[in-house]
């Protein structure tokens, strides 16, 4: 799974909704190193969990007057998903589109990572 995750250096450049894999291409990119150290407070992001591309419409900000902070969801194949607190990426994002690292358990699907891009 690590190996999928460095995959996503070159992947969140040229595609969109996939998952991504490692098959080498990616091991000279200059993010590689910067990959491998992602990580939210749950923890490593590439460490076993699957990252991919959010495309723009599909990742919102949201309005909550009860926090003081920003929350964000996620639209994955289909409904949309709150972003945990403890799964924002909050150092600054060098591939510019939002990505979502998301790994699967008994009780389905729940959110490692999340880096927000910059929408526009």
């Amino acid at each position: 799974m690590f190996r999928l995750c460095i995959a996503l250096v070159g992947f969140a450049l040229v595609a969109h909704d996939a998952h991504a894999h490692d098959d080498g291409r990616y091991a000279l990119s200059p993010l590689k190193s910067w990959f491998e150290h992602l990580s939210s407070s749950k923890g490593l992001c590439c460490s076993y969990a699957d990252g991919f591309v959010i495309d723009d419409p599909d990742w919102t900000v949201v309005s909550d007057a009860t926090k003081s902070h920003v929350h964000y969801r996620v639209r994955i194949n289909g409904p949309w998903i709150d972003v945990p607190d403890d799964a924002l990426i909050s150092e600054p994002n060098p591939v510019g589109k939002a990505m979502v690292w998301t790994v699967m358990s008994d009780f389905g699907m729940s959110i490692q990572c999340f880096m927000p891009g910059n929408m526009g």
